[in-house]
């Protein structure tokens, strides 16, 4: 990767579609409104909202509640308005109380994480009577199972003979987010689209996102979105070149582990042959320029150190599964000892971003990302576990205590990319492989000396940096408001590697 620019021109374009009642959009949309800032639903408006029958359908009777638990709330004129839920069931309601008569209130419902909702959205609209300080909606669904729909509601307020509207923040069940680690699974959810199987629409980051929620169903035993495997497979396989396959290398390598996750979860075989089309793509472009390695792109000679890294444990994984395997060793072994002598390996023990061929092959000296930091750690691990040679996970080690230490990829002791807080299309999903990366070298370690680092980076990001929603900022210390699939993903992954 070259600066300034993040590889921006890479997230590919398909046109949003449909999801259950409301279209998916391409950017997460702000979570909440106020009574000093009131919105209205966003204009124009999508499909009208369906009717939807899960457990029990739409439009059920409070009463019939076996749980009560207040979300979130908001405050307008002296009223208060509450988003409520019974868990057990997956529904929600909307609440309101200090009302006036004629006070409206009622629920939004939206299936890509807050981004849009459906027109008549006002689903339980529901009218303060006469006589009455309080009023309750009936209860609706908060997902739309039949149809893959991962939502979320939010209450709002409209007070009588007032133009302002006011919505708490959006929110939901605890259904399949009963910890950490399998809320952010499900918020990332939100932004997956399953008639193309990709993340809002971004190619090399979707990879990161299908491996995130891979190893969040290995960590968690949540099997709910297993499905994103084979839709995404089967909805993407003949894209690009076929087989996951672009003139991006690296990006090759993303989807070729993405696939070794699937194979390990499915036993699958189809995901192992494209894994082994990836390692073959990327293996027809080593060339001899700076004395070997993987370029960057088909029509690009530039050698730099995250393509290689993939290279590397991409090949080792291959090899770690295919029994009788020397080719996807020797390929992995031929990496390593290039990228070891490359000289993108600084003396800090940080990997720069590439070399700079015109001038002797030298260490360019660009950022050092932290993804850059991290898959040559999962890639170390991996290539130990097939040759058996402990002193990889030293040298791993030695590269992690410098990264995990290093001043300039830390603010305040959380982990911090060099670009926050405007990180592109692109910056915000680097500190996934970084502590993906670090979380498989932990795990190959008998002292797990990474475990708290990586704890404390999560206690940090659950603190500073989530929302109602279980969406997670791009910085881990709640300073860019900034969301989306890289930013979600990453915080999947760190929650992955430190549950």
């Amino acid at each position: 990767m070259r600066e300034p620019n993040l590889r921006v021109r890479r997230t590919l374009r398909v046109p949003a579609v449909l999801l259950g009642t409301a279209l998916l959009a391409t950017s997460l949309a702000a979570t909440a409104t106020s009574a000093q800032e009131p919105s209205v639903p966003a204009e124009p408006a999508p499909a009208p909202a369906a009717t939807v029958c899960n457990e029990h359908c739409d439009g059920r009777d409070t009463a019939e509640a076996a749980e009560d638990r207040l979300a979130v709330s908001a405050e307008l004129h002296g009223r208060t308005v509450e988003l409520r839920f019974d868990d057990s069931s997956a529904m929600g309601w909307a609440a309101v109380s200090d009302s006036s008569p004629g006070d409206q209130v009622w629920l939004d419902r939206s299936f890509d994480g807050g981004a849009s909702w459906a027109d008549d959205s006002r689903i339980g609209d529901t009218t303060t009577p006469d006589g009455a300080d309080a009023a309750v909606s009936p209860m609706f669904n908060v997902d739309h199972w039949g149809e893959r729909g991962v939502g979320a509601l939010r209450a709002c307020l409209q007070a009588t003979g007032q133009p302002e509207i006011t919505c708490t923040d959006w929110a939901r069940s605890t259904w399949n987010a009963g910890e950490p680690a399998t809320a952010a699974a499900t918020a990332l959810m939100m932004l997956y689209d399953p008639d193309n199987g990709l993340f809002e629409n971004h190619w090399w980051v979707s990879a990161n996102a299908v491996t995130a929620i891979i190893d969040n169903i290995r960590v968690t035993g949540m099997p709910s979105y297993a499905y994103v495997v084979e839709t995404t497979y089967e909805e993407q396989i003949d894209g690009a070149e076929g087989q996951f396959r672009n003139e991006y290398l690296d990006d090759t390598g993303w989807w070729a582990l993405a696939w070794i996750g699937a194979y390990d979860l499915t036993g699958e075989e189809r995901y192992l042959e494209t894994a082994r089309a990836g390692a073959d793509h990327m293996d027809d472009h080593w060339t001899d320029l700076c004395g070997g390695g993987v370029q960057w792109m088909v029509d690009n000679p530039y050698k730099n150190a995250v393509t290689n890294e993939l290279y590397i444990q991409l090949n080792a994984a291959l090899h770690n599964r295919l029994p009788g395997d020397t080719v996807h060793l020797e390929r992995a072994e031929r990496g390593w000892a290039w990228l070891a002598n490359s000289g993108m390996i600084n003396e800090d023990n940080l990997v720069n971003d590439g070399l700079d061929a015109g001038n002797g092959c030298v260490n360019n000296g660009q950022t050092t990302w932290t993804y850059n930091q991290g898959v040559i750690l999962g890639a170390l691990a991996e290539l130990s576990a097939a040759t058996g040679d402990e002193g990889l996970l030293e040298t791993a080690r030695t590269l992690a205590d410098a990264s995990t230490t290093a001043p300039g990829l830390h603010q305040d002791g959380v982990l911090t990319e060099p670009c926050e807080p405007d990180c592109g299309a692109d910056g915000p999903s680097f500190k996934g492989p970084y502590t993906r990366g670090l979380g498989a070298l932990d795990e190959a370690l008998p002292d797990r000396p990474y475990t708290d680092y990586l704890q404390s980076q999560a206690n940090a990001a659950m603190a500073d940096a989530r929302t109602s929603l279980d969406m997670y900022d791009l910085s881990w210390r709640g300073l860019a408001d900034s969301f989306g699939v890289g930013q979600q993903h990453a915080a999947l992954d760190l929650l992955n590697a430190a549950r």
